[in-house]
């Protein structure tokens, strides 16, 4: 499976182990075809050694690889498989175009590195022992397991903390932690609603028609024969009123619009996660030939 090592957060180097010089080619060819530019592809096989366009990668492949902070096991892993005859091919490519390369490293036959090193260590290989991982790759023409002196003389590398010597009849107790991750809830407050009714006032006019009626006394000289119809030397009242329409305002409160403030709650499952933390504790017994470690789950 091909190993994605970050320089940056925008590029990276992915590089994968084939079993043939042909499968490897096979991937630069469709690497370069999907746009790879070819001076950002390496090669590297026993026979050929690193094969690369740019002169910067010129100080060897391994070099590269440990510029890379690629894991030392990884590399030493590589190591074996290009004494087997194997070869690795290593891409320089950014986070956008990652994905594209690793699928075209898969499609051509990239081995699943963690899958070959089980393989290995099945027939005798020993894997990486602690050593600098230059003693190995000077060596990729011998057998890593047995004939390289680098191999006879690696040992299991140590703690920083400095070794406690233990007294006949007495115990050291060195405790095992792990953090266990608790969930809990709290209440937070994300604000309010606040509904305010008040009054204000507005001006308003209308326009209304009035009627108004007035009296008028007209008084004017007239020389005329009395007539039958005229009542002479009668009292007589006659009288108008005078009668005039005025506004009158009146007002009704109606309802226009109804403001409802209504709250409700509703519950969801939301998955936490978080980083907890552990003590492992690698046992190292030197007491065997060449010393072995072992791991405590």
């Amino acid at each position: 499976m091909p190993n994605l090592t970050d320089n940056n957060l925008n590029s990276g180097t992915v590089t994968a182990f084939f079993d043939t010089r042909e499968a490897a080619n096979k991937a630069v060819d469709g690497l370069v075809a999907a746009g790879v530019s070819r001076d950002k592809v390496s090669v590297a096989s026993e026979a050929g050694g690193a094969q690369t366009a740019k002169a910067e990668y010129d100080k060897g492949f391994w070099e590269s690889l440990k510029d890379l902070f690629m894991p030392e096991e990884d590399r030493y892993a590589y190591a074996e498989g290009l004494r087997r005859g194997g070869t690795v091919v290593s891409v320089r490519t950014t986070e956008a175009d990652y994905d594209r390369a690793l699928e075209i490293l898969d499609a051509e036959g990239a081995v699943n590195l963690e899958e070959r090193e089980a393989t290995w260590r099945s027939e005798g290989w020993k894997g990486h022992q602690g050593s600098d991982y230059r003693d190995a790759a000077s060596n990729l023409g011998a057998s890593t397991a047995t004939s390289s002196p680098a191999a006879k003389s690696r040992v299991p590398p140590t703690s920083s903390a400095p070794a406690t010597s233990i007294p006949t009849g007495k115990d050291e107790v060195i405790p095992v932690y792990e953090e266990q991750l608790s969930v809990g809830k709290r209440d937070v407050n994300h604000g309010r609603v606040r509904v305010r009714s008040y009054v204000v006032e507005k001006p308003v006019s209308e326009q209304v028609n009035l009627r108004n009626e007035t009296v008028q006394v007209e008084r004017k000289s007239v020389d005329r024969p009395v007539g039958a119809t005229d009542a002479m030397f009668q009292d007589r009242v006659i009288e108008a009123e005078e009668h005039a329409e005025e506004a009158v305002i009146g007002k009704e409160a109606r309802v226009r619009e109804e403001i409802t403030l209504k709250k409700t709650s509703e519950d969801k499952t939301r998955t936490v996660s978080d980083t907890v933390r552990s003590t492992k504790v690698d046992i190292e017994d030197e007491r065997a030939p060449g010393g072995v470690r072992k791991p405590m789950p």
